[in-house]
């Protein structure tokens, strides 16, 4: 299996890995401002934007993003992971913490934090929607669900565009096993921004706070005006925290 990627641009490295409602293209615009001074790799997990999935397929999303990371020979690596995709950057910082010199977690989840009942109800009713075979209204409630009140039309028709292309993907691959390697706060050794959305569901919320009790080297950020995809809603605005204490 070949995970789809790119690598851009001259400089420290810089890894951004998308949320589960997205794929690489949420990084569009920050890929063209980041190239200039930095190598900045993305990546389309599986089942995402251009790549695929295998019916029955048994994979892990953190061994492939390391497997890319060991491709374009990328070390002291800025990891930035939206979502789903700060996730998985857990999960290869516990185990290769070494590998990188700094993260920046979007909205992320992470173990041992149980998800809230606004969460809950989303999950469900997606799930009836997706059992009836209605796939379009599924994708309109991640819309409304997933990005906050500061993101303009071309965001949210963008999110649409890659909501879509994932529910494509993966409805038609069925069951799959993507084993997931265990998250261990205390192992992160680089430093850990930790940003949140005062729009969002509160889980994230939660899990950022449970996190920052752990990891070695946090720091917390709340946003008044974001919601779930702050990169999507306020590109400039998250540039600057991503960017920020590098040089």
């Amino acid at each position: 299996m070949t995970i789809s990627s790119e690598a851009v641009g001259d400089g420290p490295a810089v890894l951004l890995v998308h949320a589960g409602v997205a794929d690489a293209r949420m990084w569009a615009r920050l890929v063209e401002e980041l190239k200039d001074d930095h190598r900045v790799i993305t990546v389309d997990l599986r089942g995402y934007g251009e790549t695929p999935l295998e019916p029955g397929a048994q994979y892990s999303d953190a061994g492939d993003v390391l497997e890319v990371l060991d491709a374009v020979g990328a070390s002291a690596v800025t990891a930035v992971g939206a979502s789903y995709g700060g996730y998985v950057v857990q999960q290869i910082a516990s185990r290769e913490p070494e590998r990188f010199a700094r993260l920046v977690l979007l909205c992320a989840p992470t173990d041992n934090v149980e998800p809230d009942g606004d969460l809950r109800a989303l999950w469900s009713e997606e799930n009836e929607l997706l059992e009836a075979g209605d796939v379009d209204g599924a994708t309109d409630l991640a819309v409304r669900r997933w990005i906050g009140p500061e993101a303009d039309d071309d965001a949210r028709e963008l999110l649409r565009t890659m909501q879509r292309r994932a529910y494509d993907v993966q409805l038609a691959a069925g069951d799959v096993d993507n084993e997931e390697w265990p998250v261990e706060p205390e192992k992160i050794s680089a430093p850990v921004r930790l940003i949140t959305g005062a729009h969002d569901f509160r889980f994230f919320s939660d899990c950022a706070d449970y996190l920052a009790d752990r990891l070695p080297n946090a720091e917390r950020i709340e946003l008044p005006w974001a919601g779930h995809l702050p990169t999507l809603e306020r590109p400039a605005d998250a540039l600057d925290l991503i960017r920020e204490e590098e040089d």
